[in-house]
Parts: structure tokens; sequence; C-alpha cells
């Protein structure tokens, strides 16, 4: 046991400086048996083996010191090319509280009212209609009909997607999601005014505030902070965010230098092909901020760090607390309604009452210690990509969990399961 113990220890030393992470510390005085930290190396290391995920990276951190950073298996299997501690992922949707920080330092400038309409910085939303299905007594049929908004979508609907936009297919369904499908509103090669633009003629599916349902909310809210800003987003990310917090190797594409740093998916053996996922190695014209970016454990690492610590890290201050208490808590009204989708396939992730959920302003928040199948806090918050990268952090046990991969859903829920279960069983106490 003391065997395992040290080798961890080193393990996590010689890696967090690798990673330029001065805070590695002894996973027991942070309160982890690392006999049961060691579960998590079999299991992942199992999943490899089985050629079920190509790779990974798993780091948890514990009142700011790195109490497990490991990689596993390949970066690129086809490659042979192995798996370290500073790949680069595709993170998704975890680019989503990354630019809703964004939002809301603005709205801290007094340049950005979260509680405005849309329409005030992108005018072409002003008359928005929204899609709706009336029943013709006539013919006993459901015909579509057109209506004005009841109220105009506001930014805070945008950050807590409620605005009634929907994600094309696969992701959303119906003749809404279809539509943006036939219009490629998320083409790279298209910009975020011209994405808006599309979207500005196409209707809306839900009446702004009455549908929690996953959307494009916060590739508009990118198009409203280079409104506001006067900075195309990736300059206002790396300028205001990235930068100032050392995420170095974070951005909306890989640099030159860092190509060979990049995991990617393994071949599917049912297809004989690796699953789609965009060119990161390429600079976009879209920068969305619903998915686009790509980031190490490490940088995410610091974004989270700065969250817990109340919008502070290392002396630079990106919010205030009471912002961040804000962004994470629940900002949903009592009796919203969900789109199946939260209801159905987001399952444990999805916002709702069943799951003991809230979403706040960019986070997914944790308002019941029960209901959820998972361990966390009440007061807890996370989100996860569609490529199977996902954080967590529980400010009551003052924990950062993150876990790196690519590999596409619905497969990757179950690692992301793995990681939590097998993160929380290896508390063994109270931090002193």
């Amino acid at each position: 046991m003391k065997f395992i113990s040290a080798l961890i220890f080193a393990f996590i030393s010689t890696c967090a400086s690798a990673q330029d992470l001065k805070s590695a510390g002894d996973p027991a005085k942070l309160g982890f048996a690392p006999d049961r930290l060691e579960r998590l190396t079999l299991a992942f290391q199992g999943y490899v083996d089985r050629a079920e995920l190509p790779g990974a990276v798993v780091l948890i951190a514990r009142d700011d010191k790195v109490a497990y950073f490991q990689a596993f298996g390949f970066r690129d299997r086809e490659q042979k090319a192995a798996m370290t501690t500073d790949a680069i992922f595709r993170i998704a949707s975890m680019t989503k509280p990354i630019v809703s920080v964004g939002a809301m330092m603005l709205a801290e400038e007094g340049k950005l009212d979260i509680v405005a309409p849309v329409s005030r910085y992108l005018p072409e939303f002003k008359d928005l209609q929204v899609r709706v299905e009336q029943l013709d007594p006539a013919t006993g049929k459901k015909d579509a009909v057109m209506q004005p908004q009841k109220r105009e979508m506001t930014v805070q609907d945008l950050l807590r997607h409620t605005s009634g936009l929907v994600y094309p297919p696969p992701i959303g369904s119906g003749p809404v999601a279809d539509a943006y499908r036939e219009a490629s509103v998320l083409d790279r090669n298209t910009t975020l005014a011209e994405m808006v633009t599309k979207l500005s003629k196409l209707p809306l599916a839900h009446q702004p505030g009455e549908m929690w349902e996953y959307s494009l909310s916060v590739d508009v809210l990118g198009r409203i902070i280079e409104v506001v800003s006067g900075m195309e987003l990736d300059r206002f990310i790396e300028e205001r965010i990235t930068k100032p917090l050392g995420m170095n190797s974070t951005g909306f594409s890989v640099t030159e230098a860092d190509r060979d740093r990049l995991a990617q998916p393994q071949v599917d053996a049912a297809t004989g092909k690796r699953p789609p996922m965009f060119d990161a190695t390429q600079k976009p014209k879209l920068f969305s901020g619903g998915g686009g970016m790509v980031s190490t454990a490490a940088d995410y690492l610091r974004f989270c760090q700065m969250v817990l610590h109340g919008g502070q890290l290392d002396g630079t201050r990106l919010l205030a607390q009471p912002t961040i208490a804000l962004m994470t808590s629940d900002a949903l009204k009592p009796g919203i309604a969900y789109s199946d989708a939260a209801l159905g396939r987001m399952a444990d992730i999805g916002p709702t009452p069943a799951m003991g959920q809230g979403f706040g302003l960019g986070f997914a928040v944790r308002t019941e210690p029960g209901r959820n199948p998972l361990p966390g806090s009440t007061g807890s918050f996370y989100w996860t990509g569609a490529f199977g990268t996902t954080f967590y952090i529980d400010p009551k046990q003052h924990l950062v969990i993150i876990m790196m991969i690519q590999a596409p859903g619905p497969a990757n829920t179950l690692y992301r399961h793995t990681v939590r279960y097998l993160a929380y069983q290896a508390l063994s106490a109270a931090l002193e």
C-alpha cells in the first residue's frame, strides 16, 4: 500500500511539473485514500486496454492542490502516439462557461445588460416569430402557425438556455431544428455575424422564458460579446480570460507548434472511420461560443479554480464574488417546461427537478443532495462536452474533477459516470 501511495504521488508530482502545476499535493493529506484513487487508474486503463476508449487525461484537485493527474492510453491510437498530460482536446460545450464568464465581465463593466432584450445588441432579432402547432378543429390536424414573441428574448435567456432557440440535429429535433440544419447555421466557414443573420430569418421553437432547451444560445451570446466589445470573440477570450489566467493552450484552434499535442478519436470498428469532429488545426471563421474551443486539463483547472475562488486566481480578478454566486445559482423559474432531450437523452445532466438540478448562467447547478444518481454536494456546478470532456466543481468539498477524452456520445456517458463515482469514493476525510 505504501508503495502504491508513493508511486501515485511521484507520478502526480512529475506530471504537475510538466504542466507547470506547482500545486501537487500528497493525496492522503488532501483527504484521499491512495489505494482507492488507484481504482481510477485501473478503470481507465481497462477502458484503453479493451479498446473502448483511445485515451484520457484525468485531473482531480482539492484545496488548490492536485491530488491525481494521469494520462492513459493514446493521444492517437492509430498513430500509436501515447497520451500525455499536456494533450489538447476539443472541449465542445465546455466552451460555454468560458464565454458566459466573458459576457458577465462586460456586464460588470456596465457595457452589457443581461436583462435587456437581445435585439438591443442584435437588431435582427427584434421581430422573431415563434413556430407553434395548433389543432384545426375542422380537420383534426395540427397546423404550424407563426406567433409573435410574448416577450422578447433577453441576454439572460441566452445564458440559461430559455431563449426559444434550439440546436440543429442530432442534438435538436423537430421542424425548427431541421430548418437550422438546412440553413447550415453552424458552418465553420461563416462568421458569427452571418450565423445571426441566418437565425434571424428562422422562427423560434418556443416562447422565450417558457422552455429550457439546450441550444445555440451561447453562440448568439458570443456575437453579442463581439458587438459590445468591438473585438472578434477569439481575441476577446484570449485577451480578457485565457491569457490573464495563464491558459496558454486554450483557444479556438491549435497552433502549428502544438499540433502534435492534439488528441484524436479512435477509428470506429463498425464504420472503419474516425467519428466526425471539427478540424482543430485550422482557425475557423465561426468562433462558436457554444462548442468551438480546445484546451488541456491543466488549463481548464485554472478556469475552474478562478470560478471556485469567486472570480479571481493568483491576484487576477475576472469577476466579483457576487457575480459568480449569481452564475452558479439556479436561474430557472418554478414550473418551467423542459425539452424532450432534457427529460430523456440528457438523463443525469438534465437541469430538471427530477435530477435534483437547475441551470445557472453557464453551468448546471445541483440543487438537491439526492435525486441525481451521481455523487456531489448541493451547490456543486459543472458542464460537459459532446466529445466526452467534463468538469465538476464542488465548493463544499473544495473539489475540482476534470476528465478529457475524445469519444462522442452517448458512449462517453459511462466514462463521465466513472470519474465522478471513483473520485468521490476515494475521499476518506474532510480537509483539516
